[in-house]
């Protein structure tokens, strides 16, 4: 059991990580590149995909900070901790960080390359699958966020039969609801141009 002190050291862990996981790199780096607001374009995302089509340079800085900004909630929250569930809980405040910014009145990105990131750092195998998955439904089909829709679907399944963990499973099978929902709107489109 927690003493107060080392409950109040978590609590601010968790919330750092939050911050950490808020800061919206896509937004900024288009900006300071002279592509504006990425929100008033494409899909109106802050995420890599979205500042991608502004520019690939940026594009591709996003996808490595946003993943940056997992693997270093991970990292720090089990280097202080030693604990695996916290450092877990650790990237989970990071991925809400990054879909529910405060700075942008809680309104960010979908999650997906913090998300793979924190699969990484907690279970590398889990991580390197979930790309995998990713890459191949995407060689397929080249649609980002069907390929993202995809890879975290079947997540959940891979940290069951990779780890037999349940509490990585469950809290990747979170993370994923919470990114597939996330998708929503493109599953809408999906569907749409199906029927």
């Amino acid at each position: 059991m927690l003493h107060l002190m080392d409950l109040i050291f978590l609590i601010s862990g968790l919330i750092a990580c939050y911050l950490l996981g808020s800061i919206p790199f896509g937004l900024v780096l288009a900006k300071l590149g002279g592509h504006g607001d990425v929100r008033k374009s494409g899909s109106g995302n802050i995420g890599a995909t979205n500042v991608f089509r502004k520019s690939k340079l940026f594009g591709f800085l996003t996808l490595i900070l946003d993943m940056g900004k997992g693997a270093l909630a991970v990292f720090l929250i089990q280097k202080f901790t030693g604990d695996y569930l916290y450092a877990i809980l650790g990237g989970t405040a990071a991925i809400l960080g990054h879909i529910f910014p405060v700075w942008l009145k809680f309104k960010g990105g979908k999650g997906v390359a913090t998300s793979i990131a924190v699969f990484c750092m907690t279970n590398h195998i889990v991580g390197l699958f979930v790309i995998i998955t990713w890459a191949a439904t995407f060689l397929i089909v080249r649609i980002s966020s069907v390929a993202a829709i995809a890879a975290f679907t079947a997540a959940p399944l891979i940290t069951y039969l990779l780890t037999h963990d349940p509490r990585l499973t469950v809290a990747n099978s979170l993370i994923c609801t919470l990114v597939v929902i996330r998708h929503r709107q493109n599953i809408k489109k999906l569907l749409t141009n199906l029927s």
